[in-house]
C-alpha cells in the first residue's frame, strides 16, 4: 500500500461520461438482492441490491433508491418498512419488483407468495433468506439516489437458505466450496 499523497479525484465527466463502463465496474462487486416493501392502504415493493448493515447498536440497515422511483415518495410517508433478503431461486421475484410494468398497490403482490410483517405490517416475501422489519431512521442525498437508513425492529433468519446474488449484471447463487473447505 502506498503511503504517498492520493491523486486528486478525476473530473466528474472523466468518470460519469461512460455510464455503461461505470455500471460494469460497479458490477464487479457481488451483492445480495432484496425486496424493500411498505404496507398500508397502498402497499409497494421494490427490488434493491444496494443493501447493507450499518450498525449493531442501534441496529441499522441501509439501502438506496433512485430519485425518480415511486418508492422514494412512499418511504417519505411511511413510518415503517420491511426488507426481504431473497434466496437463491427467487430471481423471478427480483425481476417482478424491478419491473416498472407491475401493477400498482396491493395487486403487485398477487404474483408472489408473501406474509404480513407482524411488527411493521409491510409484506415479507416468503422463502427469503432473512426478513428485517424497520422503522424509518434517516434519508440522505446520494447523487441520483436517496440513501435510506432504517432501525431494525424485528428480524427473522431462515438458516440454510442460500442467498440470491447479483454479480456482473446477472443473478447467481453461491457456488459450493469443495468438500471440507470453509468460507
Amino acid at each position: 500500500m502506498s503511503t504517498g499523497t492520493l491523486a486528486a479525484a478525476p473530473l466528474r465527466d472523466a468518470v460519469t461520461g461512460d455510464p455503461a463502463r461505470l455500471r460494469r465496474a460497479f458490477g464487479a462487486f457481488a451483492t445480495g438482492v432484496t425486496v424493500v416493501t411498505v404496507g398500508g392502504a397502498a402497499p409497494r415493493g421494490m427490488t434493491a441490491n444496494s443493501f447493507t448493515s450499518v450498525s449493531l447498536d442501534p441496529a441499522l440497515i441501509l439501502f438506496c433508491v433512485g430519485n425518480d422511483a415511486v418508492m422514494n415518495g412512499v418511504l417519505a410517508e411511511a413510518e415503517t418498512f420491511a426488507v426481504s433478503v431473497l434466496g437463491a431461486g427467487q430471481e423471478d421475484v427480483a425481476r417482478h419488483f424491478a419491473s416498472r410494468s407491475r401493477p400498482p398497490g396491493a395487486a403487485q403482490f398477487d404474483a408472489v407468495d408473501w406474509l404480513p410483517g407482524p411488527v411493521a405490517g409491510a409484506p415479507l416475501i416468503a422463502g427469503a433468506a432473512a426478513h428485517f422489519e424497520c422503522a424509518r431512521w434517516r434519508a440522505y442525498d446520494g447523487g441520483d439516489h436517496t440513501v435510506h437508513l432504517g432501525r431494525v425492529l424485528a428480524l427473522e433468519e431462515l438458516p440454510g437458505r442460500e442467498p440470491l446474488v447479483f454479480h456482473g449484471g446477472a443473478f447467481q447463487g453461491l457456488s459450493p466450496l469443495p468438500s471440507g473447505e470453509r468460507r
